[in-house]
């Protein structure tokens, strides 16, 4: 683990540099999406149109987290001040390279709208330091666009440079790995990658979230079977995520009488992320676990989790309890109380890392991050085991009992969303999984 204070001056040096070189380009210095596709690139501009990276600044939470608590909090807060300005190093990457920042809100329909743009990710020619991450990336913008396509390839509109770089997991982590000024890594989905299996096997983060076609890159262009598609689906996409953990589900008897215990022995095996499961914006995400029994006449029982006894474990159980007392400071509500910290039913296992302000308080805000808890994600190639011990009641109808385990998948906690006004969307339960057994209630 680095040290904090080390970790601290270390940040305040990446962004001391950073600082003096933003305002060395002006917006002319880079084209619009809409030039590059609009006649040459024009189906990977409509996937782009339809992926996150096109709304990382218009994004309805992104705009509610970054107007209503980052800016208030960075003006209340020295700390934490430089969020103010270092938000849009990814989330507008141009606007911040050219000074405009704060931008202006995306109903005012800037440049800050292009978010991750085709010319942020073009015009990238490495990164400073040894990791990547905080957006400490270096840009040259003009002609010359910079890419992982090799061959003997030209343009009519620009030169075309390969780099390592774009080859490699190391290009996301400029963004996708992140340090809060308190020197706790906060976003860690290239780190993740990195230490974890695929990497050793040489599969790069390009290629779940950029796959290999056959494909024009270029309307003019020649076909390539190995063309990157730019899809960019990940947390955002249903399809990504439905699936990501195989769940079964089975009992350690098969007959029983009412009144006696049933154990439920379940396992979930990521298959599927190279990264753990959920990663990217921890503090606000979690994956959840239900289990639920239906008797023969059709009444229905919820089952809690067994609990391991690991320290903080209190933080992956669900409870009826209140967090995010930060929230206040930005929202100028003193001795806020908080809000529901789950917002689901009490006793289910959830799959998350908390986060702790310095007060020790669990946080949605990564920007005034702390410290952390236990992190009982699932990580890549990973199985976990849960128990779910169920005392028969003593009035159950013989018959078959149906016992289902249903892992879910948000965003936002929905709470969170209902306090702040966030779209529901965002807090949509997204099943991810289920598996169901029986067993036999005898007379």
């Amino acid at each position: 683990m680095i040290n904090k204070t080390l970790a601290s001056l270390y940040m305040f040096l990446i962004f001391f540099l950073l600082s003096t070189t933003a305002q060395k380009f002006t917006y002319d210095d880079f084209k619009t999406p809409e030039y590059c596709g609009s006649s040459c690139h024009t189906d990977f501009y409509q996937q782009w149109k339809q992926a996150m990276m096109s709304q990382a600044y218009t994004h309805h939470w992104d705009e509610i987290e970054y107007f209503q608590l980052a800016i208030p909090h960075a003006e209340k807060d020295e700390k934490v001040a430089e969020v103010k300005e270092g938000c849009n190093g990814c989330h507008a990457p141009i606007s911040y390279v050219v000074g405009d920042v704060p931008p202006p809100k995306p109903e005012m329909n800037s440049r800050a709208n292009e978010s991750v743009s085709c010319e942020v990710c073009h015009s990238i020619t490495g990164y400073e330091g040894d990791t990547p991450h905080n957006f400490n990336y270096i840009m040259n913008p003009g002609k010359t666009k910079y890419s992982s396509r090799k061959g003997d390839i030209q343009s009519p509109a620009h030169d075309i440079v390969v780099t390592d770089l774009h080859h490699s997991g190391d290009f996301c982590g400029i963004c996708h790995n992140e340090m809060s000024p308190f020197g706790v890594w906060v976003k860690s989905t290239h780190l993740e990658w990195k230490e974890g299996p695929y990497s050793k096997e040489g599969v790069q983060c390009q290629d779940c979230h950029m796959p290999k076609a056959k494909f024009k890159p270029a309307s003019m262009g020649s076909t390539y079977e190995d063309t990157r598609l730019h899809l960019f689906h990940g947390a955002h996409d249903n399809g990504k995520i439905k699936g990501t953990i195989e769940l079964r589900i089975h009992p350690d008897i098969r007959e029983a009488e009412p009144g006696e215990t049933v154990k439920f022995n379940l396992a979930l095996f990521n298959q599927k992320t190279g990264h753990k499961f959920p990663t990217g914006s921890v503090e606000d995400r979690m994956v959840w676990l239900n289990v639920e029994a239906v008797d023969a006449a059709g009444n229905k029982y919820h089952l809690s989790v067994d609990k391991k006894g690991f320290e903080g474990e209190e933080y992956t159980i669900s409870a009826d309890v209140l967090a995010y007392q930060d929230m206040g400071i930005a929202l100028d509500i003193p001795d806020f109380e908080g809000v529901q910290r789950d917002g689901i039913p009490a006793g289910n296992r959830i799959f998350r890392m908390p986060y702790f302000d310095p007060q020790g308080r669990m946080t949605i805000q990564q920007w005034n991050t702390s410290s952390q808890g236990v992190d009982y994600r699932i990580g890549p190639r990973e199985t976990k085991t849960e128990t779910f011990t169920f005392n028969l009641p003593d009035e159950l109808p013989a018959g078959k009992m149906v016992v289902t385990a249903s892992l879910y998948y948000q965003k936002l906690m929905t709470p969170v969303a209902e306090f702040l006004n966030v779209p529901e969307d965002e807090a949509e339960a997204v099943l991810v999984n289920t598996h169901s057994t029986e067993i036999e209630i005898l007379d």
